[in-house]
């Protein structure tokens, strides 16, 4: 039974969630507030969900974290995260002492990812690439429904290249918080998408005065369509996946599918782009689903 049961917490910023996966199916989820700042007290919390969800169905599963950070190949400790009480911890070693089990960690969008290849937009597909696209631009790689992983734990970080073919219309250089200038995550998140429109409307104002006919709008628009394909475009010359499920607030505008998609043949370098521009299937359940499909064996 232990195999079939499988947990998987998304331990976010405002809230940490938790969802138990029998044979593939919901069974179980719940939520409660981040301890903020507090390390002992997000411990605490994780191992009060996984043990009160296992008192409740009666039996005990694997464990699987999503964190907003990457647990270093180096030294096991957590890094680039921006829950900052969770850099230089080993978070796994110690979530392993107090559950008494081995837990499996990854970054939240390679969760996101590998829920959307198991189960999601992308099943059944060889190679699925997963795209965040929301206060941050971040992204994973699954091939036959698992992570790819290197020696520095990045693949998918897309989001901190620069973005590609830039041009004068894209507007001045800006500062990423990485230290570099000009990422893809500076011009295709919502709050930089936002700061280079120059028109002080948040991401989701700018979508809806795009619609209603604002012209200065539906430039900005149309220019985050043409720098999205472009970004993709160097994703699939590099790693030609065959499905691209994109996630976050902004991948609930619809028409960006039916926008992008005839964009990419001008930037991709074949004579027909066969890759499949996909909305996530689970939306914001993604993440933490993934965290319980990263036991999947």
């Amino acid at each position: 039974m232990r195999k079939q049961l499988k947990l998987g917490i998304d331990l976010g910023g405002s809230k940490v969630e938790i969802i138990a996966l029998h044979n593939g199916q919901q069974v179980l989820r719940r939520r409660a507030p981040t301890p903020q700042g507090d390390y002992l007290k997000t411990l605490g919390l994780i191992a009060s969900l996984v043990e009160d969800c296992e008192r409740e169905l009666g039996i005990q599963g694997s464990v699987g974290v999503g964190i907003p950070g990457t647990r270093s190949p180096d030294h096991g400790r957590i890094k680039n995260a921006n829950s900052q009480c969770l850099i230089g911890q080993d978070l796994q070693a110690d979530l392993e002492q107090r559950l008494q089990r081995p837990v499996r960690l990854a970054n939240d969008a390679d969760c996101f990812a590998l829920s959307e290849a198991c189960d999601g937009a992308g099943e059944g597909a060889i190679s699925v690439f997963g795209v965040i696209l929301g206060t941050g631009v971040g992204g994973g790689l699954v091939v036959r429904q698992q992570l790819l992983s290197g020696p520095n734990a990045i693949a998918g970080e897309w989001g901190h290249n620069p973005l590609p073919w830039r041009r004068e219309e894209d507007g001045p250089s800006r500062r990423c918080y990485c230290g570099q200038d000009d990422c893809i995550e500076t011009f295709l998140s919502g709050p930089g998408w936002a700061a280079r429109s120059g028109l002080g409307l948040e991401a989701g104002e700018l979508v809806r005065a795009a619609d209603a006919g604002q012209a200065d709008a539906q430039e900005a628009v149309s220019r985050y369509y043409d720098q999205l394909a472009r970004g993709l475009a160097a994703v699939i010359n590099l790693m030609d996946p065959h499905v691209i499920v994109l996630g976050g607030g902004l991948s609930n505008n619809t028409a960006l599918y039916s926008q992008v998609t005839p964009l990419l043949p001008r930037y991709v370098f074949s004579d027909q782009v066969n890759t499949r521009l996909l909305q996530a299937r689970h939306g914001d359940s993604s993440g933490v689903r993934g965290a319980a499909w990263l036991w999947n064996e």
